[in-house]
């Protein structure tokens, strides 16, 4: 696998189609729809992880849950969640490429990274610096189609997206940073869906959101405490190893606690059309002890499963505000 590296270039995409037997831990998919488009493209496809739609989803759910509480009308809230998932596509893609041009050096020494396209020559600096501008187009198109501002609230999260990668060199939680980052859709969210700046109840939201993307975070770290002790790289899986399952627990316990506060604070309450949103809310917390109850700090794989598996966690929550949204409307 490590001579993947010295492969020319218009032929690395094939070793990403081959199943290798000793194949190390990795998260790279090999199907999907985008299967169909030539392989040519499929360097880019595995930059901007298209093949993993987890990431998307997770940038997504955050805005999700404080458009329904801002929308004007169930006209306006499916209208914005519509372009708030083409948003979080081209985002997510775009920090991906900036992960990875960070990245590249670390990522040779990594075994479920060391055939990222950049890592392994499948594709230079300057191809990827292209892309990321032509994404960094796409998303201020789709991010001027909002309140001005908004715009600028969008544009507040692009300090944290560019600092993250240098995070995990300094800190040992940078999953922390990222929690900040990956929950800045609820911000923009509720901005975009009431042209003004987030009262209490939504930086309750988004400190709740922020705790969820510091555990499931934490949950990912897993499959790279071996690899991240020997070159170096920091994270809260291995400085909190010993004590694993209590920090995800007690991230999760308290983004509950916090997303509960804010949807109290938001006049949303456990009767009538709120049953529906609280009961989104105790699908989310049980699907949350599920995974601190299977988690393992030894086990890679279900690591990985259980870190995907907060797409259906997030969902459930969002599931609950969108139909509050529309029996109360």
């Amino acid at each position: 696998m490590k001579g993947f590296c010295l492969l020319p270039c218009n032929c690395l995409h094939m070793v990403y189609m081959t199943k290798q037997p000793d194949a190390p831990h990795t998260d790279i998919t090999q199907d999907g729809l985008w299967q169909a488009l030539p392989p040519s493209s499929h360097r880019y496809v595995y930059l901007a992880r298209l093949d993993r739609p987890i990431g998307w989803w997770l940038l997504l759910l955050p805005a999700w849950w404080s458009i329904p509480l801002g929308a004007t009308s169930p006209a306006a809230m499916v209208w914005l969640m519509g372009l708030f998932m083409l948003g979080a596509i081209i985002t997510r893609a775009a920090g991906c490429v900036i992960n990875d041009m960070w990245d590249r050096d670390l990522d040779r020494q990594v075994a479920r990274t060391i055939n990222r396209p950049l890592a392994s020559g499948a594709i230079s600096m300057r191809a990827a610096s292209c892309f990321l501008a032509a994404l960094g187009l796409a998303g201020l198109l789709i991010l001027l189609q909002l309140p001005v501002l908004a715009v600028y609230v969008g544009c507040a999260a692009l300090p944290l997206v560019v600092l993250y990668p240098l995070a995990k060199r300094v800190i040992w939680f940078p999953q922390m940073v990222l929690g900040l980052t990956f929950s800045w859709g609820i911000l923009l969210g509720w901005t975009a869906a009431q042209n003004s700046l987030p009262a209490l109840p939504v930086l309750l939201l988004y400190a709740g959101a922020a705790c969820w993307v510091f555990g499931y975070d934490t949950i990912y770290a897993v499959q790279d405490m071996a690899d991240d002790r020997i070159v170096g790289v920091k994270s809260s899986a291995l400085a909190l190893a010993g004590r694993l399952r209590l920090a995800v627990g007690t991230a999760y316990f308290a983004a509950a606690g916090l997303i509960g506060a804010g949807l109290w604070w938001s006049g949303i309450g456990p009767a009538g059309a709120g049953l529906v949103a609280w009961g989104g809310l105790a699908a989310m917390a049980t699907h949350l002890g599920w995974q601190v109850w299977r988690l393992e700090p030894h086990d890679p794989g279900l690591a990985l499963r259980l870190f995907k598996s907060n797409r259906d966690a997030g969902l459930c929550l969002a599931a609950g505000l969108v139909m509050y949204r529309l029996i109360a409307s």
